[in-house]
């Protein structure tokens, strides 16, 4: 794969934008305690079927909240909540994801600018919702930076199927061998490698370098280091 005329990245959102730990735990806990009335043992019978351990505030690595979409949260649950519709769980769901607070990977303002600066077109591909997502990258003030934010529902699809990829390629014009995918996730590089895209990892979520050095073209500590490996592809 020639890496060295890379135009455009884009971006995963959780565990790569901002840390996933920091925004999700708090997330898991605000969610499945309202789902239950304030009930914590129910809440972490729940929990325990979305791969996350209430008591200790963790979730386990093959966790369907660390990849999966809001869709296959709420039909992993829905037999702990038979007096909701899978339509009102989705909306608290997503609801208390958008509330959830965000601790951003790097400064993202200063990184995103120098990005663009160098010409590049960006964007973000989720598996969150598209609502959240804009009001998370909203209230770390870099919505703007980017040509294009999708999520789950926004009509292309979710990782690690291609869709959210190629409509991102479509927007920004370019051919998918000429776009970064960067991401956590074994879905982040699954779908690049789908896509025809040059797959990107960071170790900013919870993936470990082993799983995902077999798939990735690099595997950077975080996006901060982006610049660099950027410059090293042009010597």
């Amino acid at each position: 794969m020639d890496v060295s005329n890379i135009r455009a990245i884009l971006f995963d959102k959780d565990g790569t934008l901002f840390d996933f730990a920091a925004t999700w735990v708090p997330w898991a806990e605000a969610f499945l305690l309202r789902a239950c009335g304030g009930d914590r043992e129910r809440a972490a019978v729940a929990g325990a079927d979305i791969g996350f351990d209430l008591h200790a505030g963790v979730f386990t690595r093959n966790s369907i909240a660390i990849a999966g979409t809001p869709d296959q949260i709420v039909k992993a649950l829905t037999l702990h909540f038979p007096d909701q519709t899978q339509a009102s769980l989705l909306a608290l769901i997503n609801a208390e994801a958008a509330a959830a607070p965000q601790r951003e990977a790097v400064p993202l303002t200063p990184l995103l600018r120098g990005l663009r600066d160098r010409g590049l077109r960006l964007g973000v591909a989720t598996n969150d919702a598209e609502h959240p997502a804009r009001a998370h990258l909203t209230a770390a003030g870099v919505a703007d930076m980017f040509d294009f934010i999708a999520g789950f529902d926004s009509g292309h699809g979710g990782k690690p199927n291609a869709g959210q990829l190629l409509a991102f390629a479509s927007h920004v014009g370019l051919p998918p061998a000429q776009i970064a995918m960067v991401g956590d996730s074994l879905h982040d590089v699954e779908a690049a490698r789908l896509a025809g895209m040059i797959p990107v990892a960071v170790l900013t979520g919870p993936a470990v370098a082993d799983d995902l050095k077999r798939h990735a073209e690099v595997v950077l500590p975080d996006i901060g280091h982006l610049p660099a490996w950027l410059d090293l592809l042009h010597k």
